[in-house]
């Protein structure tokens, strides 16, 4: 069975970083993959991606914040987040084997029970 398992949450101070992993087992993260985060009283939103050709993809406003990374040998996926903000906080979800939804949205197959972010 596919398994996600995010890591590397925790709270920081407005301005702080932090890597957050995601560990995969089943599924090579070498496909697409994503990270997803939801904050309290709001919609969950897709933050950055790796489409299936492995070009990542950002939300405008976190690019140059955010970096999307993998790692093929270790089958990790990371998210580097720089200059947080209070806004940032949010449980973030790692996301895995995308398809496109009858709305024609990309969906996602598997998700990690997610990593808490929560910026000060």
């Amino acid at each position: 069975d596919v398994q996600l398992v995010e890591s590397g949450g925790g709270s920081v101070q407005a301005g702080g970083s932090l890597r957050l992993s995601c560990a995969a087992s089943g599924y090579s993260v070498n496909n697409c993959m994503s990270w997803f985060r939801q904050a309290p009283g709001k919609e969950r939103e897709e933050v950055a991606a790796f489409f299936s050709d492995g070009r990542p993809t950002y939300v405008d406003s976190m690019e140059g914040r955010f970096t999307i990374s993998k790692d093929n040998a270790k089958n990790t996926l990371y998210l580097q987040m720089y200059s947080l903000k209070p806004e940032d906080t949010a449980m973030y979800y790692c996301a895995a084997d995308c398809f496109i939804s009858g709305e024609g949205d990309y969906e996602y197959k598997y998700w990690g029970q997610g990593t808490q972010v929560t910026v000060s």
